[in-house]
């Protein structure tokens, strides 16, 4: 394995924590992912605004959202598969230049189509680029500070998540809402050069064959089915044959491709990694709860602006308080997960944030800040804190440390399959179609249905993690075992004995 260029080089598995190497690294894949995560939430801000200037109904806002979910979703495994084989680091710099492109083409958008378009290229380059931030991180540090790093990881991501909306309101108010895009531009420049002379190179040793590009295809013509059904089934009609064709391939393709994925050689999704119930469980966790945060925040800055009459700037500000919890909370979550396993804070979690979620509901009764909204932003803020940083370790020390970067893309594509399901489906379930958006009193009676569903759907994680995720054995002692462990080790040392050792002999992923 090749080792980062600069002026503080360490070998792949090496890097500490608590150095100025390990530092950059963990920058470079915060700023990577985050822009990735911030355009998954940043163009709430903006929809309103994108609808009037393009006559846009609430299907083309959809479909600007859900493009982007689309093809994020389906190609991270192909990303995840790319950088075992071919180098994390050229993959991930790779998705950089290439989000930084379409972001641009975003943000030159002339009308609804072709903004659409542009997002959905943006979310092919999101996917080569998201699984190998995390991939990263699992192969550059050695096992004793992998959990520090992947704490400090979901920490910050969930902050830039969070604070997406604040940025968004400001650059919308400010200036346009193509600048949510264009801002894009500079900051990929900027985790290029830190990736360059940074990074240092991994890759999967035991990678083989040919890329599974018939499993992607699949993926990605499922997912287009099916999003396709909800979102213009009501406006075409259930009847009409284009929406049946959809139907009729969105529950033909799933057999198929399990079928084609069992047959392959290298396939882009290894269906071994579930014979792991951890990594099963984990996984229907993640589905539940982001499908619950994405249906709900898709709605929440139109419902703020729309029937509570802010402008995009306080919409933006209303979730700010979220950045600041995940802020002060997320590592601790982390090291504590570490330290007395999982279980516990992906059963209380899950439960949390579907609470503030509920109380969104709030939001459509009134503009008062203090009590419409600031209540639900703080439970909710304090749930993800909960959540996010042990179920994001669990996922990943659930699978054999060399397949690093396709479990991640697994973890990540559920995330976004989750999203994507809740923001094709829900405002049909709540009757929210063609400009009724735009009306406060109809957005405001669908809003509510939303936010609720969102709140049962996330809630479901806790008594599913209840039930089925489990604590690693004597993690204490299992960490005493281990020369390079500290007491922040937990979950990722639970398979400490099946992570393959590289050619210098440190544990690599």
């Amino acid at each position: 394995m090749s080792t980062a260029s600069g002026t503080e080089p360490g070998a792949s598995g090496q890097l500490e924590y608590a150095t100025s190497a390990g530092r950059f690294v963990i920058a470079a894949c915060v700023l990577g992912s985050g822009i990735t995560s911030l355009d998954a939430t940043i163009v709430g801000l903006a929809l309103p605004a994108i609808g009037r200037q393009f006559h846009a109904g609430i299907a083309d806002l959809q479909w600007v959202v859900t493009g982007y979910m689309l093809t994020l979703a389906a190609l991270l495994l192909v990303g995840g598969t790319l950088g075992d084989r071919y180098g994390r680091k050229r993959i991930f710099a790779f998705g950089v230049v290439w989000f930084a492109l379409s972001s641009a083409a975003c943000g030159l958008a002339v009308n609804a189509p072709m903004l659409i378009i542009t997002r959905i290229l943006q979310g092919a380059g999101g996917a080569l680029l998201t699984p190998g931030s995390l991939a990263i991180l699992e192969a550059s540090f050695r096992p004793g500070d992998r959990e520090r790093a992947i704490g400090a990881w979901s920490g910050m991501a969930g902050i830039a998540t969070a604070i997406g909306p604040f940025i968004g309101g400001y650059l919308v108010s400010a200036a346009s809402w193509r600048w949510i895009f264009l801002v894009n531009v500079p900051v990929s420049a900027f985790v290029l050069y830190l990736t360059a002379r940074h990074v240092p190179e991994s890759v999967d040793p035991d990678a083989h064959g040919r890329i599974d590009l018939r499993g992607a295809a699949l993926t990605v013509v499922w997912l287009a089915a099916l999003t396709y059904v909800f979102i213009e089934g009501p406006s075409r009609g259930w009847g009409s044959p284009v929406i049946v064709a959809g139907l009729v391939l969105s529950i033909a393709i799933p057999p198929l491709l399990f079928a084609a994925e069992r047959r392959t050689e290298a396939p882009m999704l290894p269906l071994s990694l579930f014979r792991s119930s951890q990594f099963s469980a984990v996984n229907a966790v993640t589905f539940v709860v982001y499908a619950g945060i994405s249906g709900a925040l898709f709605l929440v800055p139109v419902e703020l602006q729309v029937a509570s009459h802010y402008s995009p700037l306080e919409s933006g500000i209303a979730l700010l308080p979220v950045t600041g919890i995940m802020l002060v909370l997320s590592s601790r979550s982390g090291s504590l997960a570490a330290r007395i396993g999982p279980r516990l804070q992906m059963t209380a979690g899950p439960i949390v944030v579907g609470a503030g979620l509920a109380l969104l509901a709030f939001a459509a009764d009134g503009r008062n800040y203090v009590t419409n909204v600031l209540p639900a932003v703080l439970v909710f803020g304090f749930g993800l804190a909960i959540t996010v940083a042990p179920l994001t370790s669990t996922a990943m020390s659930a699978a054999p440390a060399e397949r690093a970067g396709v479990a991640s893309a697994v973890n990540n594509t559920v995330a976004r399959f989750g999203g994507l399901v809740a923001v094709a489906v829900l405002p049909v379930i709540a009757g929210i179609g063609g400009n009724s958006y735009l009306v406060a009193h109809d957005l405001s009676a669908g809003f509510k249905t939303v936010v609720w569903i969102s709140a049962a759907a996330a809630g479901v994680g806790g008594p599913v993690s209840l039930a089925a995720i489990k604590n690693p054995a004597r993690p204490a002692a299992a960490a005493a075992r281990e020369p390079h462990c500290c007491a922040l080790d937990g979950p990722s040392m639970a398979h400490a004995g099946n992570r393959r050792s590289s050619p210098a002999g440190s544990r690599a992923s």
